[in-house]
């Protein structure tokens, strides 16, 4: 049973020119749509300002753009601030959410904005949307992603986005292990008061070990996925179809499957770069880039991949041999 990942919403399956398949036997994101299931009723109002997600348990402002104009990095910190001293609907505890969070709310199966069909936002501005998670390669930049398509980069600090508040204890939502605070010169700060992502530490701890290795398997225990080494498997750079079709003749006894782009995401440390895991991890022979099974629902022509040098969210064009291959399965499955 797969813990800690939602599923990703993507409920169709797309060949390689973006056209709508049959998804019996494709190995892509939608034959399978593992993770946390979603509740039939996702959000629930709680006020005329705030709304709650109840596959996560947070609760956001019912106003995406919440702040009407893009800020700074370090305005969004601010303004959150100061919306907590003024008791924003009764509460002082809202932040800015931290990189998952914002994720969370994602679903990769709409576009346009790339929010839960039906969901209640107001005023959803199709751009790039600020966490609190700085970047830990380029640490005067900050983690952003983007409610058009789902995509999720980083930003200077200096630049100006939007900011989508956030509050309560999540569930189902891993910590991201970002662990220093920095300001916008990319200088480490203490962390008390700053309102960035280590300050709260929001999401579930990790399991200590975090991982566990058998011959050429490695148990994420956060999650249960069972992920090959890709020691194991690297080879050179394929074509999405041909990273799906790797892993079909991989599977022999066990049910290797290509990862939808929340697994991958799962893996990665935020407080790391080059690669973007945790210290402590056990794979071999890491690449740089790594094809999900999780098409984009934006441009269906194009899937999610992992960069993970940066631990970046982006997209790759299908027919490109753009990215590599890292099997996993479940648990609960071989």
């Amino acid at each position: 049973m797969t813990l800690n990942i939602i599923r990703t919403g993507l409920g169709k399956c797309y060949d390689v020119y973006g056209r709508e398949i049959p998804c019996h036997g494709t190995g892509q994101d939608a034959a399978f749509r593992l993770g946390v299931a979603w509740p039939s009723s996702r959000f629930v109002s709680l006020s005329k300002n705030r709304v709650r997600d109840e596959l996560t348990n947070l609760e956001w402002t019912l106003k995406a753009n919440f702040f009407d104009f893009p800020l700074t990095w370090q305005q969004a910190l601010d303004e959150v601030k100061e919306m907590n001293r003024e008791g924003f609907d009764g509460y002082n505890d809202w932040r800015l959410p931290n990189r998952r969070e914002i994720r969370s709310v994602i679903s990769h199966g709409q576009r346009k904005p790339a929010l839960p069909a039906g969901h209640p936002f107001t005023d959803v501005f199709l751009g790039w949307y600020w966490t609190s998670t700085s970047s830990a390669l380029a640490p005067a930049y900050a983690w952003y992603v983007h409610l058009e398509g789902a995509r999720m980069f980083y930003g200077g600090k200096e630049q100006r986005y939007l900011a989508w508040p956030v509050r309560g204890n999540s569930r189902h939502i891993p910590c991201t292990g970002q662990t220093e605070c920095f300001n916008t010169r990319g200088e480490v700060i203490e962390c008390a008061g700053t309102g960035q992502d280590p300050d709260i530490s929001a999401g579930q701890p990790w399991p200590v070990p975090r991982f566990s290795r058998q011959g050429r398997e490695i148990t994420d225990h956060l999650t249960g996925l069972i992920w090959l080494d890709p020691g194991e498997s690297a080879g050179r750079a394929v074509s999405w179809q041909q990273a799906l079709d790797t892993v079909q003749q991989l599977k022999g006894d066990s049910e290797w499957r290509l990862p939808n782009i929340n697994e991958l995401e799962s893996l990665v440390d935020a407080s790391a770069h080059s690669p973007a895991l945790p210290e402590e991890h056990p794979f071999t022979d890491l690449l740089d880039g790594y094809w999900s099974s999780t098409t984009s629902f934006f441009e269906p022509d194009w899937a999610y991949a992992l960069y993970l040098k940066k631990g970046a969210v982006g997209v790759g064009f299908k027919p490109d041999s753009g990215f590599y291959v890292w099997p996993v399965r479940s648990l609960d499955r071989g």
